[in-house]
């Protein structure tokens, strides 16, 4: 195995990992504000896209194009010496991962420290119809949540219970539900151990809020067969929804794994929704159609021109390296 080769491979990755990343970053920046102001119907996968497209864009070209290009074109006996600029804008790529890691690894540890609290007198209790095991649990404040990501558990507080009629509870339940078909509370550790720079900006957190609001919303559509789509069980989850925000002076901050009934905020908005009778299904299906074609025709021509892109990118590469001072 050749070291000097492999380390400079993985140092270039590195380096193009946070050039593409800090790109993508100052565009998402850029477009946010406005995107923001505009987007506020706009659905749960397109905030949480636009929250990952600067990690996602970086990793996938670091994985998908420099490293074959590497591999492919470089050298194997003539590798180039050590760059310090190149090896600090490495490090500084290392540290970007290294830092989200650990992000992700607080998060996921501090809920699992509130899980194991809130777990110390749980008992289990029986609530609509569901697979997910349901405890009735002690709390400062009225809550139900799902928690945890690879084994969700259904968390309702004992004083809640008592306080929400039984149509209530089930459209709450079905409600949490919704979170786990969706995968929700993975989506949140996502976003919080995301490897990139828009962490540090105001952007990352208001696109992150505004993901919460609409993964709420999506929640609030997609429970179980029958609760959500008729009159009576809408209504059931808009009384539940005022009942919990009246008893709740604080919510979980919605970094956290866990996806609270009203976590999301925006809760006078979300009754409104549910007291509609409007609802287009069709216009979410058709929506995704140009997106699509767009998709396919994109990963068409990335299949065209693969080969002469990691020839390109490896003259680039070349280049730039040389360049550096």
């Amino acid at each position: 195995m050749n070291e000097p080769y492999l380390a400079h491979g993985v140092t270039l990755t590195f380096a193009w990992f946070v050039a593409i990343n800090a790109a993508m970053c100052a565009v998402t920046t850029l477009v946010a504000p406005s995107v923001l102001r505009a987007g506020q119907s706009r659905s749960p996968r397109f905030w949480m896209t636009l929250r990952l497209l600067p990690a996602l864009t970086a990793v996938l070209f670091a994985l998908a194009l420099f490293v074959p290009s590497y591999w492919r074109y470089e050298p194997r006996e003539s590798v180039e010496g050590f760059d310090f600029t190149l090896t600090l804008i490495a490090a500084a790529g290392a540290l970007l991962v290294g830092a989200a890691l650990l992000r992700g690894l607080r998060a996921w540890l501090g809920a699992r420290a509130r899980i194991r609290d809130w777990m110390r007198h749980a008992e289990p209790v029986a609530i609509a119809p569901t697979d997910v095991p349901a405890y009735a649990i002690d709390a400062p404040q009225p809550m139900i949540a799902l928690a945890g990501v690879l084994r969700p558990t259904l968390l309702v507080t004992r004083g809640l219970i008592d306080a929400l009629t039984p149509a209530e509870l089930d459209a709450a339940v079905a409600h949490e539900i919704g979170h786990q078909r969706s995968f929700d509370n993975l989506k949140r550790l996502a976003m919080r151990a995301a490897p990139d720079l828009l962490t540090l900006t105001p952007s990352a957190r208001a696109i992150e809020r505004r993901w919460a609001a609409a993964a709420e919303h999506a929640a609030d559509r997609i429970g179980g067969p029958g609760d959500t789509e008729t009159t009576a069980a809408r209504c059931a989850l808009a009384s539940a929804l005022v009942k919990v925000a009246r008893l709740t002076p604080v919510v979980l901050p919605p970094t956290d794994p866990i996806s609270a009934l009203i976590s999301g905020g925006e809760i006078a908005s979300r009754v409104q929704t549910l007291l509609s009778d409007c609802r287009d299904s069709s216009s979410a299906r058709t929506a995704w159609a140009t997106p699509l074609a767009a998709v396919a025709a994109g990963t068409l021509a990335l299949v065209v021109a693969y080969a002469p892109l990691l020839r390109s990118l490896h003259e680039v590469t070349e280049f730039l390296v040389r360049a550096l001072p």
